[in-house]
């Protein structure tokens, strides 16, 4: 059994004209919303084997702040460059070459790949996901190789304001 949680970035700014797209920073609401997912996680007793982030600054401050929120020390974060734009085969390439020692693994990134990605993967459809929305998919296989609609369940959705 392998255990997907794919969670956008909380909601960014786009206050500083000077910084790239991968230099915004979360805004007020979104440092309130990463830790509010984080703990929402917590309270479904998940702390992942593996936490993999998007580069950009507003999805590894997410991933920080959920982190936390699970007491997964921050500093065992592993930044993959390609989610930052990866479209769906990218992503899925990136899932499916994920370590097989991890069962269960949180995924930061961005839509619409990650909305695109659940509705690539799960046998229920979203139509998009919120900023700090995270989605878990299970799935019956060994391998993270082996992921496909095909094996895989729709556990769960939860985003900042259905769970505070």
């Amino acid at each position: 059994m392998k255990t997907l949680y794919l969670l956008r970035h909380a909601k960014s700014s786009w206050s500083f004209d000077e910084l790239s797209d991968q230099e915004r920073p979360l805004n007020d609401r979104g440092r309130e919303d990463a830790p509010t997912i984080g703990k929402a996680l917590a309270k479904r007793h998940i702390c992942p084997d593996l936490v993999v982030s998007s580069p950009a600054v507003r999805a590894m401050s997410t991933a920080v702040l959920a982190a936390r929120e699970m007491k997964y020390s921050h500093e065992k974060i592993t930044v993959e460059p390609g989610i930052y734009a990866a479209d769906v085969d990218g992503l899925l390439a990136i899932i499916r070459s994920l370590p097989d020692s991890a069962g269960s693994v949180l995924l930061v990134g961005h839509n619409p790949t990650l909305t695109d990605t659940v509705n690539e993967l799960s046998p229920s459809v979203l139509n998009e996901m919120p900023t700090a929305a995270v989605v878990c998919l299970r799935f019956e296989c060994d391998h993270w190789a082996e992921v496909s609609k095909v094996n895989a369940e729709f556990y769960f959705y939860d985003y900042p304001r259905n769970v505070s």
